[in-house]
This record gives structure tokens, sequence and C-alpha cells, in this order.
């Protein structure tokens, strides 16, 4: 693959730019913008490539951000700090870790950029908590006439309003400034239950943990459950060996074992989705909230996710599995579902309303769309709002009246890239030209 190639983690977007550029500061990334928009040309950032999207496509000049990733302060006694827009999740775990401090919640995956993570709205579940752009209190980002805008609460509240979760369309996020709290341990509590006994308490589940969630697994009537929830002391660390077995392992290694089978004998996977719903054991153990937050995910798959107002989920989960039921072909991946409380960034899935999370997933190279917009038409009659970052085919005209704050993120759009520099087939599908 050529420096000019690219695609993403999925591998199920590519694109082929006029040239890539690397900048290492705000203002070679504003000289950047402006040579690019005087040659009449488009440029789009791409981050770690983890949305599924297109949102990070460039067919003219891609910015790495690779460069563009480092600490620019940090206050212990605040609780604040100011990072570049392209530092990986997990190294901005390890900085905050090391000043004693972490992030309020996170993800199940920490490879995204902040940038990345910002833009799409990526969240991780907490009834009591929004998404990781509820976090942020300052931004800086490059317009499309290369001017450099701070804002934030108290300075251009329009744009820090609208760029917290800005799809890429507004500029090129350079700077973050991040809410922190003091470094705290998790105590994870996870174990396989009967889906009829979760479903029947899950407002208890949700409003009795700090952070709760569950996985479904295709034709059965299991789920796994993960409870994540403070505790003043790390005095039951995960051994060794258990990590390695459940979260490489099986969870990793058996599983995409599992789903090569899966695609070459789909009759077989709904005994393998059995089997998956039993070899996942309880467990119980302690340690940092970020360790214990983030996993790694080496199975490629495709997905989309809805947030639906937090009441609907029973009936969007029914709604879910009638579709799993009549399709065509079988389901190999579970189904993850997580919460997050409300906030007033505009184009959030939770702007307004707590919200319910429910995320389907295939294994790479299996059939997915009649899967995928079965359950969009569930989600969509339910006030459903897909992640900016993962697959969805709503458009601007339907997506208008899911963000009442809509026309408002358009209107700062025409602001600050009248000439749509930062445009792409995507934006132009969900927010038009």
């Amino acid at each position: 693959m050529s420096v000019n190639q690219w695609q993403n983690w999925a591998g199920n977007q590519r694109a082929q730019a006029a040239r890539v550029a690397h900048p290492a500061s705000t203002d070679e990334v504003s000289a950047l913008v402006k040579t690019v928009a005087n040659e009449g040309l488009k440029i789009k950032a791409a981050g770690s490539g983890h949305s599924f999207t297109s949102a990070a496509v460039a067919d003219g000049v891609r910015v790495e951000l690779d460069r563009l990733a480092g600490t620019v302060s940090v206050n212990p006694a605040t609780r604040r700090i100011t990072v570049q827009a392209g530092m990986p999740l997990r190294v901005l775990n390890q900085v905050l870790a090391g000043h004693g401090l972490a992030l309020p919640n996170l993800g199940d995956i920490d490879v995204q950029t902040v940038a990345g993570a910002i833009s799409t709205g990526t969240h991780g579940t907490g009834g009591r908590l929004g998404c990781l752009s509820t976090f942020v209190e300052a931004l800086t980002l490059v317009a499309a006439d290369g001017s450099v805008i701070r804002c934030s609460p108290t300075e251009r509240r329009e744009v820090f309003d609208a760029a917290r979760v800005g799809i890429g369309a507004l500029g090129i996020l350079t700077e973050v400034t991040l809410r922190c709290v003091d470094a705290f341990t998790l105590r994870a509590e996870e174990r396989p239950e009967p889906l009829a006994d979760v479903l029947a308490a899950l407002t208890e589940h949700i409003e009795g943990n700090d952070h709760f969630e569950m996985y479904w697994f295709p034709y059965t009537d299991r789920v796994q459950t993960k409870r994540n929830n403070r505790v003043p002391a790390h005095d039951r660390p995960l051994p060794r060996f258990r990590s390695w077995l459940d979260d490489e392992f099986l969870s990793n290694t058996v599983f995409a074992g599992a789903c090569r089978v899966g695609r070459v004998v789909p009759a077989l996977i709904p005994g393998i989705t059995a089997i998956e719903a039993r070899a996942l054991t309880a467990r119980i153990y302690t340690g940092p909230s970020h360790e214990v937050f983030c996993t790694p995910r080496r199975v490629r798959f495709v997905e989309m996710e809805y947030g639906v107002p937090r009441a609907a989920l029973p009936e969007a989960f029914e709604g879910l599995r009638k579709v799993v039921d009549r399709l065509p072909f079988k389901v190999i991946f579970p189904v993850e579902v997580r919460v997050s409380a409300a906030d007033d960034i505009w184009l959030s899935h939770g702007y307004g309303r707590d919200n319910a999370y429910i995320a389907v997933h295939q294994y790479v190279g299996m059939p997915y769309e009649p899967y995928f917009r079965g359950f969009e038409e569930v989600a969509e009659s339910l006030g459903g709002r897909p992640h900016w970052g993962k697959m969805h085919w709503r458009t601007r005209e339907d997506l208008r009246p899911a963000y009442p704050r809509f026309d408002d993120f358009l209107a700062v759009r025409d602001q600050l890239d009248p000439g749509r520099v930062f445009a792409n087939r995507y934006t132009s599908r969900v927010l038009g030209d």
C-alpha cells in the first residue's frame, strides 16, 4: 500500500488521497488548510481509523495526526489536561495515571485518537455519565480560512457546543482540554446470567452500579453482564494467567477461530454462540480504571450502534431479536448494550435525554447489511440516533428531526466552512452539501 492509500481498521473503508501531510503544530495546520483551500482541494484529518463510516475518508489531502500527539499542559490541582488532538487514548490514559488523574469514564477500546473519539461521540457506559465529549473543557480548531479558533463555555460558545461532536465537518481539531478526576480503582464483576432476569431488573442494574453493560449471545437466552464500581483499594488484582486466558486466549484467539469456522459453515453458528455464552465464567477483580474499562479487540468486525431513549431499550431489544430470528444468515458476534446520561452537545447521541445503546456487529467477510438495516428500522422508529463513527444509512433529511439543534449545527458549519473544504461523501450525506 502506498503512503497515499488508506483503509480503516475494519477494512470496509478505503481511499486514495492526492497527498498526505503530517503537521506538527496548530500553525502548520493553519498554513496547510490555507494552501489546500487555495488549490480547491478537500482536506480531512485521519485518526486511528477505528471509525466504520467514511467520516475520515480523504480524496484530496489527508492529514495524519501522528506528529500532533503530545501533551501541552497538565494541572493536577485543577484536574485539567490539554493535549494535542492526535494523542491516542491509550497514551492519554498513561499520561494521566502518571499525574494521579483519570478520565471519569472510557469506552472499551483505547486505540482512538482524542480528536476522533470526541468528534464521533465515543462513549462508555454509566447511567450518570455522558459521552467522552462531555469531559471537554476547551477546544482549538482550524477553520476553513486557516483561522485558529479557541472555544469553551465562555469563549465562542456556539462553536464549542457544535465542535465537541463535530464529525470533522467544522475544522481540524489541534488541541483539547479535558476535565479529569483523581485516579480511581474499579471493582469489576463479570458473570453470565439469564437474559430474562437481567431485563426484568434492568433499571436496578443501571441505577445500582457506576457502570453497567451486557452482551447478548444470539440464539441463546444468556448474557454476560459487567458491573464496574469504584472502590477505595486495589486489593483483588486479576492474576496474570486469568487475564491472558479470558482477554487474550478466549476473547481473541479462540473467538477468532470460532468466527472463521462460522464464516465457512454458517449452520454451526447457533451452536458456537451457545458455547460462547457458557465459556466466559464469572470473575471479580480490581484495577486502575483505565485498565478495567479497556480491553484488547483483535478480532476484526463491522459495527452499527444506535442510541435510543433509555425507556425504549426493552422495545428496541425485542425488535432486534425479531430481526435476528428472520435473517437469511446467522450472526456470530454478541450484541452489546450500554447506557449514558443526557448532555447538551448539539450532535451528541445523548442530547437532551438519558440514552441506551445497542451495538450490533458481524465478523469481517460475513453478510451484515440486512441485519444492520433491519435493526436501523427498529431504532429509527423509536427515535434512535446512530453513532457517528459506526455504520448506518441515515441522511440529513431523516436525521434533522432526531436532533433539536441540528440546524444550529449547520449554521455554525456555514460560518466556519462555507466552501466545504472539510466535506467528504459522509458529511455530504448526513449534513448535506
